[in-house]
């Protein structure tokens, strides 16, 4: 079958992805666009877990102050230079601190939550819901329903992302790793808010 090039450039458009990654998934899709974005995001999951793997030592550090009330600085680390003068990184950047303003997380994974304060959260919870009455054997179940609660409020990788809440911060990040086709981390932020 022969893919136009305009077929190819909408894909391009709709996707951020390669003109021949584009022209061989509409190939394989016999020319639906519609499975072509699916085959392509398949394929960006699997090179995704790939590059999560790559070391990240360059990058940028970003700032963003919110009616001079709330200010953000945090740093997000790529591969290469190249990327990090990449208006598409940039953008990144500068919607991470903004997201960070609005939302206020505490940790940037769940993996960087202390154990002391998973302890502490588990512990409150449990009272939480043995004060419901319910039966022993569904108190871990509520728990862990209230932790993933937790994660999603705390942690800026879980956390519904602002401008678009159907994505995670985790997944919005993909989605620029994917079209950039670097490893990109949060290495680290900080959050003021005045009189705090």
């Amino acid at each position: 079958m022969t893919i136009s090039a305009e077929l190819v450039k909408e894909l391009r458009e709709k996707t951020g992805v390669g003109f021949m990654e584009c022209k061989s998934a509409l190939q394989e899709s016999k020319g639906d666009i519609e499975a072509a974005v699916t085959i392509l995001r398949k394929r960006g999951l699997a090179s995704l877990a790939k590059k999560s793997g790559r070391e990240t030592k360059d990058g940028l550090i970003g700032a963003y102050i919110h009616n001079g009330k709330i200010g953000v600085m945090l740093e997000v680390n790529c591969e290469t230079d190249f990327v990090a003068r990449n208006p598409d990184f940039q953008a990144l950047v500068k919607d991470l601190a903004m997201h960070i303003a609005a939302s206020d997380p505490r940790f940037i994974r769940k993996e960087d939550v202390t154990e002391d304060v998973l302890a502490k959260e588990r512990e409150i919870y449990l009272e939480q819901a043995r004060s419901t009455g319910k039966p022993e054997n569904v108190l871990d179940k509520i728990v862990e329903g209230r932790m993933s609660k937790f994660y999603s409020e705390t942690c800026l990788m879980e956390q519904p992302f602002v401008k678009d809440p159907s994505l995670t911060v985790r997944d919005h990040i993909a989605a620029h790793i994917q079209k950039i086709g670097e490893n990109i981390q949060v290495r680290r932020f900080v959050r003021y808010k005045l009189g705090e």
